[in-house]
Formats: C-alpha cells, sequence, structure tokens
C-alpha cells in the first residue's frame, strides 16, 4: 500500500485542540487491507476497514464505540494498541507519537496500553496454567512484583472475582464468563492507563454479562483507569460510556457524550439504531412500535459509495449527500456529527414513511454471532442508565 495515503475529510479533528490533557490522541486514522490476485500478487484493490477516524480520550473516562458488524471497530481497537500498522494517520500516547513504533519501542509501552479480547475461549492457551497466563506479562517485561509472581497472581484473581486457589487450574476447566475474568486480570496484570475492550461481554450468557460489565465498573473506580470499549450492545454502551462514538463503514458519524446521543441524537444512523433497541417496558405491549427500517444492505467497504457512505440507506439524503462528503464537526457543545441533514436541526423528514424495508440488526454477522444470546435480550436485561 502506497504511504501518501489520501486522508478523507474526517480527518479534521473538532475541538481536539482545547483538551491537550488528552491520554490517547488520533488523527485521521486509515487501515486498508490490500487484495491480491494473480501470480505476481498484485494488488487489485483494498478493503477499507478504517477510513480516517479522528477522536481523543481523556483520563479517566470510558469512550463507547457502537456500530453494525464489519463498520470496523474491532480493527480500530487494534490499530490504537498497536496490534495492526496504520496505513495512514496519527496516533499519539501521552502526547507521544506511537503510530510506526516497532516491537522493541512499543515494549516500554505495552505496560500502559492493553486490551480484553473478544473470544474468551481462543483468547487463553489452552496448555497453559492460569497462573502462566496471567504472569506472563510479568515475564515478558522482566518485572518482579513485591511478594513474588504467585502472590500478585493470586491477588489479580481475587481482584476480579475469581478463587486464587485456581491458580494451576487449566482454561478448560472455567466458564465463559470465568475465562473473560481471566482475560481481565491478564491486562490488568502491569497496571496499565489504557486498556481497550474488544466486545468484553458479547461471548457471554446474558446471566453473566451485567457481572462483567459490573467488574470492569468497579476496577476503573479503584484504579483509575480508561476504558475504549468495543459492543454492538446499545444497552451496555449506555450503561457503561461517558462519551459514545457511531462508527459505519470505517468512519464515525456521530460522537458524543452519553445523555446527548441517547435523548437527542443528530446522526440519521444513530436515530435508526437507537430505535432498534427493544424497549423493557410491559405497558407498550402492543403499542405500535417507533423502529425506523432502512432499505438495503450496508455496502462493501471494498467500494464504499462517493460522498456520504449512508446516502444509499438514507430517509433524508439529497444530492449533496450524493457527491460530497460531510465532514465531521460539533454542531453540539460536545455533540459532533458527519451530516449534510442533521436530526433535530429544523430540517428533519418523518423515517417512518419513507418506505424503507431492511432494519439495522446489531449481531446478526460474524462479529454479532459470536457474541451468541446477546442480541436482543441485553438490550433488555441491561440497566437502562444508572451513571457512573
Amino acid at each position: 500500500m502506497s504511504d501518501n495515503v489520501k486522508i478523507p475529510q474526517q480527518a479534521g479533528r473538532s475541538g481536539a485542540d482545547d483538551r491537550p490533557e488528552a491520554l490517547l490522541r488520533v488523527e485521521g486514522l486509515v487501515k486498508h487491507f490490500p487484495i491480491r490476485k494473480g501470480l505476481l500478487r498484485r494488488q487489485t484493490g483494498a478493503v477499507q476497514a478504517v477510513d480516517g477516524l479522528s477522536f481523543d480520550v481523556r483520563p479517566g473516562e470510558t469512550l463507547g464505540v457502537v456500530g453494525e458488524s464489519g463498520c470496523g471497530k474491532s480493527t480500530m481497537g487494534r490499530l490504537i494498541t498497536r496490534l495492526l500498522e496504520p496505513t495512514g494517520g496519527r496516533i499519539e500516547f501521552q502526547g507521544h507519537d506511537i503510530t510506526h513504533l516497532g516491537v522493541a519501542g512499543m515494549r516500554p509501552l505495552r505496560r500502559d496500553v492493553q486490551m480484553i479480547f473478544q473470544d474468551p475461549y481462543s483468547s487463553l492457551n489452552p496448555r497453559h496454567t492460569i497462573g502462566t497466563i496471567v504472569s506472563a506479562p510479568f515475564r515478558l517485561q522482566g518485572i518482579e512484583p513485591e511478594g513474588g509472581v504467585k502472590k500478585e497472581v493470586q491477588r489479580l484473581l481475587e481482584l476480579v472475582g475469581l478463587n486464587p486457589e485456581h491458580f494451576n487450574r487449566y482454561p478448560h476447566e472455567f466458564s465463559g464468563g470465568q475465562r473473560q475474568r481471566i482475560g481481565i486480570a491478564r491486562a490488568l496484570a502491569l497496571k496499565p492507563k489504557l486498556v481497550v475492550a474488544d466486545e468484553p461481554v458479547s461471548a457471554l450468557d446474558v446471566s453473566i454479562q451485567a457481572q462483567v460489565v459490573n467488574l470492569l465498573d468497579d476496577l476503573q473506580d479503584e484504579l483509575g483507569l480508561t476504558y475504549v470499549i468495543i459492543a454492538h450492545d446499545l444497552s451496555v454502551i449506555r450503561h457503561v460510556s461517558d462519551r459514545i462514538a457511531v462508527m459505519y463503514l470505517g468512519k464515525i458519524v456521530e460522537l458524543a457524550d452519553r445523555k446527548s446521543l441517547y435523548e437527542s441524537p443528530m446522526h440519521p444512523y444513530t436515530k435508526a439504531l437507537l430505535s432498534a433497541v427493544p424497549v423493557p417496558d410491559p405497558r407498550r405491549r402492543g403499542a405500535k412500535s417507533d423502529r425506523i427500517l432502512l432499505k438495503g444492505d450496508v455496502p462493501s467497504p471494498i467500494a464504499p459509495p462517493p460522498g456520504c457512505r449512508f446516502h444509499t440507506r438514507c430517509w433524508k439524503a439529497t444530492e449533496l449527500c450524493r457527491t460530497q462528503e460531510p465532514p465531521l464537526v460539533e454542531l453540539r457543545p460536545g455533540q459532533q456529527v458527519a451530516c449534510h441533514h442533521p436530526e433535530n436541526a429544523g430540517d428533519a423528514v418523518d423515517p417512518t414513511s419513507a418506505g424503507n424495508a431492511a432494519a439495522p440488526v446489531l449481531g446478526d454477522t460474524a462479529e454479532g454471532k459470536a457474541g451468541g444470546k446477546t442480541g436482543g435480550k441485553a438490550a433488555t436485561d441491561a440497566p437502562e442508565d444508572t451513571g457512573k
């Protein structure tokens, strides 16, 4: 892939200069996966998984990232933890550029940036004991904890709600929720400042999801952690996040604080997603649904549409939307939107009368199916908004 990648319009940050205290700063982040064919393996195209993301994460806050399966959420998480090499853009951590640091350069930063992976079954080595898995960060960083490695690992297991006596057990002896707790213990071993959680509860039963979400919340208060939590369950994101970024086809279409986004969404895609969340109110049984039905399918990231990428499914699309990409700009204090015709801005169109046909279903493809039973039940069982 060529180094001189054109950064899309969305690369321009809005209001980032007034937050110099940001722990993580991302500017125009791009990741294109090349498509190669033929005997000479020539590049014939690229999957534009992430195409110009810009945002900040401040110390002690939780940034939630939501969107349909395939929108680039997980790729974004692996980019900011430097598990993937960016195609373009810039990543700053504590004011230092880490965009193209190699393995040796990233090694010291691994103490401060950790990741919780989506699948608790494949992220743990079945041949290693829990003690070996959780103590791996100490060995790799050459750190000897006070009191010894075993004592520190047992303390971490107890911290995440596991029995310290299970130190010598293997992953297959634990349930899915317990395995996810083991992954959390491993991520917290080196006392990181930033934790990226990629679908931390999607592979768990609904009865276990609340336990893990509350655990993450308690650990943040106790250890002063900063989270970037990736999920497709809008109720989980509402419960844990301070600010929320909504992604569509590799781009952020809306970035706002939790209250503003849920009470007054401005991007049509955000409004459509929120309309799909079930409301656990028996008094509304039999009432007419307010769900917005979107027409068509998500376009391919190999050949995204010109202009606004959502215009092929949007009930407000005009010729301007088809030809010009909207920049991510701040339309209200703390609420950034990439839309030429935002909702709640005087030119709203009733989406229920647009004759649309297919609704956005979060988690109905490969990424979501890994979540098993999360889908609709999680939305009804998770607390609606408890604050932080």
